[in-house]
């Protein structure tokens, strides 16, 4: 069986993606979050031996080479991963505080960066032409007002996207980025009702950005029908503008 990695699976777009793939796929997916309940455990009773669930905390890069060593590689043919866990540390510039910023970073950006790099050395060891999807955000393209700084993880994700597609191009491994609007996730939970409002204003289409729509298109990347598809990243926004 070949094996998509997700990481945040327990969460809203996380847990949609990994049901998406699961349903719609013939992958096997090893999900990533610091919990096995809730949907890790649907999941594993639905789906059985084609999920598995991997306890880790991504806010600490330094073990990512451990867990993908001695726990992901044991699994089998690693295939794709999808980056899709993200904390988001809203506030203005002028209240920066290099705790969370560090704390987001890690998580947002090197835990990617380092699982990307342990994926694609698997992929080049197993002569698989595999696929990287990468979640960013609207953020990164649309300023929003006390985001800059975790748009700015976002911004740092595309661009490693863009390079690392470039650099693997030639061993068939692609990258891409998947740049999601507002959804109704527990990220996005704290925001206010006013808040919604004028961001939904915002939008072509009204309303908030579809979870399914948004992870059917990163399970399309996942595919060979996107054989021709990298180091570009495509907006599931509603038509932000």
């Amino acid at each position: 069986m070949n094996w998509v990695i997700v990481t945040g699976e327990s969460g809203g777009l996380g847990g949609k993606i990994t049901e998406v793939l699961l349903e719609n796929s013939e992958f096997g997916v090893i999900g990533i979050s610091r919990s096995a309940q809730g949907r890790p455990a649907e999941f594993r009773e639905r789906f059985g031996d084609r999920f598995v669930h991997l306890d880790y905390d991504l806010s600490d890069p330094s073990g990512i080479k451990e867990l993908y060593l001695q726990k992901i590689k044991p699994i089998g043919t690693v295939t794709g991963l999808v980056n899709n866990s993200a904390w988001a540390y809203d506030d203005l510039v002028t209240n920066a505080n290099v705790e969370p910023l560090e704390r987001m970073f890690n998580i947002n950006v090197l835990s990617a960066i380092m699982l990307s790099k342990y994926t694609i050395r698997d992929m080049i060891l197993n002569g698989v032409k595999g696929s990287l999807v990468h979640i960013s955000s609207v953020s990164a393209h649309t300023g929003f007002k006390g985001l800059s700084m975790y748009a700015a993880t976002k911004g740092a994700l595309e661009a490693f996207s863009k390079g690392a597609a470039r650099e693997w191009g030639h061993k068939g491994i692609r990258s891409n980025c998947v740049a999601p609007g507002f959804m109704e996730t527990a990220m996005s939970g704290s925001l206010s009702d006013e808040l919604r409002v004028k961001i939904y204003r915002r939008n072509s289409l009204p309303g908030p950005t579809d979870l399914a729509s948004t992870a059917h298109t990163v399970a399309f990347l996942l595919s060979d029908r996107a054989g021709s598809i990298t180091g570009t990243t495509i907006r599931v926004d509603n038509g932000a503008l």
